[in-house]
């Protein structure tokens, strides 16, 4: 692999970490499953959750750091709108891994059911 393509996924890997990271967090994920419904300003978002503006601030910027929202600022309003491409970024690294998962699984369940048959053989 040349240089160029592991410093893409050096960038890949960091972006899946701040994707992951930022849906680690259940106001976070609410914030964007409101936010997938509609765009919403700073303020309004705030008013569903119990807890501060600036709270909430502090995970829109996660949210905007990771690449997951996007911010338009008018004057003092911040309309926010989710943006799903690393979603589905992250979708696609976790369905290439599921076949990767799929085998190792099936092999460990495969390794335990003749061990324990073996098990049970001795008696």
């Amino acid at each position: 692999m040349n240089s160029r393509g592991a410093a893409m996924n050096s960038r890949g890997i960091e972006r899946l970490d701040s994707v992951f990271g930022a849906i680690s967090d259940p106001t976070r994920r609410a914030i964007l499953l409101q936010l997938g419904r509609e765009p919403a300003r700073v303020t309004d978002i705030a008013k569903r959750f119990p807890v501060s503006l600036n709270a909430i601030s502090k995970h829109l910027m996660v949210l905007e750091q990771a690449g997951l929202i996007q911010r338009e600022i008018k004057g003092r309003e911040h309309l926010i709108q989710i943006d799903g491409r690393p979603l589905r970024e992250a979708l696609r690294w976790l369905e290439n891994s599921r076949a990767f998962w799929d085998q190792r699984l099936d092999a460990l369940a495969t390794h335990l059911q003749k061990k324990q048959q073996h098990k049970h053989g001795r008696r």
